[in-house]
C-alpha cells in the first residue's frame, strides 16, 4: 500500500489557512495564540507550586473562577490582576515592546 500522504511545516499549514505573515488574520491569529499560552504558563506554574486555583485565588485576592477564566482565556482578565497572579507564583514577568520592527528601549 503506498503512502499518499506529504509531510509539511506547520509553518507552511499556517500561512495557507491563517495567511502569511504581517496580514491581518496573521496578526490577529498570532496575538491570540500569545494569550492563550499565558493563561497556560499561569495554569502550569500554579500546578509545579501545587496549589488549587482556589488557594492562589485566595493569595491574589479573587474567586477561584476568576483564576479558572484567566487559566482558559486571558482575553478578559484585567493586566493588573494578570501581574498579580504571576506575583503570588513567584514569576518574573519580562515584557518587550516593539514598535516599527524596532524593540522600545524603556
Amino acid at each position: 500500500m503506498k503512502n499518499d500522504f506529504k509531510t509539511v511545516s506547520i509553518d507552511s499549514m499556517i500561512d495557507k489557512h491563517i495567511g502569511k505573515r504581517g496580514t491581518s488574520n496573521r496578526d490577529v491569529f498570532e496575538n491570540e495564540l500569545r494569550i492563550d499560552l499565558l493563561g497556560e504558563a499561569i495554569r502550569q506554574a500554579r500546578k509545579e507550586r501545587n496549589l488549587t486555583q482556589e488557594q492562589l485565588g485566595k493569595l491574589v485576592g479573587v474567586q477561584k473562577a476568576q483564576i479558572s477564566k484567566i487559566e482558559n482565556s486571558v482575553k478578559n482578565a484585567r493586566f493588573e490582576t494578570i501581574l498579580k497572579v504571576f506575583e503570588a507564583l513567584g514569576a518574573k514577568v519580562n515584557f518587550n515592546v516593539e514598535m516599527n520592527n524596532e524593540k522600545l528601549v524603556y
